[in-house]
Parts: C-alpha cells; structure tokens; sequence
C-alpha cells in the first residue's frame, strides 16, 4: 500500500504524461479525433472564407445584372472568366439560348423545357461545391463522442485490470488509466462541439445561397421567356 502511495506522486497528469502512458488502443482513438478535430478547422476555415467570397460575387454579379446592361455583353464577359455562382448559372442559360437560336429551333416548349434543364443542372453544380465537405463535419459531429466514449470504456477495463493486477482498491492505482480515458472523452467532445455548431452554420448559409441561386434562375427563366414568346409572334 505504501509503495503504491508513494508511486503515485510521480504520475504526470499533464496533457502530454496521460497521451504517452495511454494504452495504444487509447492512443489511437485520441490521435484519430485530433486529426479528425484539424481536419475540421480547416474545412470551417476555407467553407467561411469560400462563403464569404461567393456572397461577394452574388452581390456584385446582381448589380451588373439589374444595371439595364445587355444579356449579350454581360455574357460574353461572364464566359471570359471561370466564375462560379449566379455567373456561372447565367452563362450556362445563355449557352443553350445561343445555341437554339443557331440551330433555329422552332418550338418554344422545347427550348423552355431545355432551358430549365440546364439551369436545373448548373444550380445542382453549384450546389454540389457549396455543400462539399460539409458532410465530414456532420460524420464528426455526430460520431467524436462515441469514438471518445470507446476509448473511455477502453481507459477503464484498463484501470479495473490494474485494480485485479494488484489487489488494491487503492485510487492511485486507478488514477492514471481513469484520467486517460477521460481525456479521450474530452478530446471527443473537443472534436465534436466546433463540428456540430460549424456544420448548423454553415449547412444554413449553404442553404440560403442555394436559394438565391434558385430565385435567379426562376427570375433569369422568366426573362428568357419573354424573350422567347416576343420572337415566336
């Protein structure tokens, strides 16, 4: 009892002291959820600055678009540049007008029907790199505390068979596996919190630019109609 007394002191409770004397099962899991948790942070970072930027191109593209300039010249200096965005849905409309235009197609439904299918896919494009990577952060979100649950279960056969290994109920004898396996349980949560709150925030501002992105079609559509029925008379 003396001697279990006496090594306690000695235990490095730090950060670092319970990662090294963790089981390598324990070790793992903790490892993973870091990496998971720095993998996370850097989605958060890149999707709030992507955000920002696609917001800043909408609201740019929008004023030149309701300035009264032609959908001619706005086109062609659209496609001289990779824009993304409501740019990128305008000029995929555009190319389709163009093109049945060229090929005089005749029937107005169809060119509609073609109309609305590319736009339909230029939004789902879009859509698809706005929400890439958001799934990683539900996944973590949703599975951080579990897997750090599994290396606290871990921590703890360990610290019950440390108390069969020496016959003592002694708590320093437990202290150590038991502190470990709640360090994985923290680091879990650590992983899991900025996950879950990330991917609510960024999942809404996603969801609102997908909708812009559908009311400019809807309003884009509209015009072209017009258009159409103005030239079938």
């Amino acid at each position: 009892m003396d001697a279990v007394g006496a090594a306690a002191p000695h235990m490095d409770f730090s950060i670092w002291g319970l990662f090294w004397a963790a089981d390598w099962i324990v070790k793992s899991v903790m490892l993973g959820l870091l990496g998971a948790s720095i993998w996370c942070w850097a989605i958060i970072i890149d999707k709030t600055m992507h955000y920002r930027r696609a917001q800043a191109e909408m609201n740019r593209f929008e004023r030149v678009f309701w300035s009264g300039q032609s959908l001619e010249e706005l086109y062609q200096q659209q496609s001289e540049k990779t824009s993304g965005g409501l740019g990128s849905v305008f000029v995929a409309a555009m190319k389709e007008w163009k093109r049945s235009h060229e090929q005089n197609a005749s029937s107005f439904v169809g060119m509609q029907q073609r109309l609305d299918k590319v736009l339909d896919v230029a939004i789902a494009r879009e859509s698809e790199q706005l929400e890439k990577n958001l799934g990683f952060l539900a996944t973590v979100g949703s599975a951080g505390p579990f897997i750090g649950l599994f290396g606290t279960v871990w921590g703890i056969m360990n610290a019950f068979t440390a108390i069969a290994a020496s016959s003592s109920t002694n708590l320093a004898v437990v202290a150590g596996p038991i502190a470990e396996a709640l360090f994985a349980t923290a680091i879990g949560l650590v992983a899991a919190i900025p996950a879950v709150i990330a991917y609510n925030k960024l999942s809404s501002d996603a969801g609102k630019m997908i909708g812009r992105l559908e009311g400019f079609a809807d309003e884009f559509s509209t015009i072209l109609s017009r258009q159409l029925e103005a030239r079938s008379k």
